[in-house]
């Protein structure tokens, strides 16, 4: 298969992306094609959908081996499932599967066709092998079952942000960065009130730690890439 682009997000590594797409609607993405499909009449009548699927590579979790179970985190970690039955990154083939809201198709001399979207589920950069068409006549199910996941307490954290962090962050990354931290980045097996976590997220590193059900952001800087610190 051929990579057909590449989406740019606000989460240059993979903590703190949530864990389905769809769960933080406020996500900003950009899909950029490559030169290969930059060709306007591809997408002619795409912005006639609202949603788009994306079939995509986790490009950060390829390996050669595969296991037929998986530990999922929200589940404690000490659970395994089939890894059919779950939609983590550990499979035979490392494939991706998300709905996303198209919010428009600009059209760059550069670039050629650009796709906004939100709701993203991706990391920064993560290849992308094709886009189709979300249909609500066939693609939604109401009455479908959740299997296992139907137990996972979905209870959302309070977020507690010093208005002198919050103001640190543009006014556009404000909101997005409140409801993935809402959804709680950790994984599910840990629960010390002590430790600090750090979430690199929209160019700002961001610290934070949970006790009684509350998210406290304690440092909000710069982000810098381990390659650009080892410089400093």
């Amino acid at each position: 298969m051929k990579i057909i682009a590449h989406i740019r997000t606000d989460f240059p590594t993979k903590f703190g992306i949530p864990r389905q797409s769809g769960c933080v609607e406020s996500l900003r993405g950009r899909i950029i094609m490559e030169p290969e499909y930059r060709q306007p009449e591809a997408f002619r009548g795409l912005e006639d959908f609202s949603h788009i699927w994306l079939l995509w590579e986790f490009s950060e979790a390829i390996r050669s081996d595969w296991s037929p179970t998986v530990r999922p985190p929200r589940l404690g970690g000490n659970v395994r499932k089939g890894v059919f039955a779950t939609r983590s990154p550990f499979r035979p083939n490392p494939l991706g599967l998300s709905c996303v809201k198209l919010e428009k198709i600009e059209f760059d001399k550069k670039l050629g066709p650009v796709l906004y979207v939100t709701g993203a589920d991706l990391m920064d950069r993560t290849p992308i092998y094709d886009i189709k068409p979300y249909l609500p006549e066939f693609d939604s199910h109401p009455s479908a079952l959740g299997g296992f996941t139907a137990q996972i307490n979905k209870k959302a954290l309070e977020v507690a942000i010093p208005e002198e962090l919050l103001l640190k962050l543009p006014e556009e990354l404000r909101q997005p960065l409140r409801e993935v931290l809402a959804h709680d980045p950790r994984p599910g097996y840990q629960e010390d009130p002590h430790r600090i976590y750090g979430m690199p997220f929209g160019g700002f590193d961001v610290r934070f730690w949970v006790a009684e059900g509350i998210l406290r952001v304690c440092r909000v800087e710069e982000y810098k890439p381990f390659s650009e610190k080892e410089e400093d």
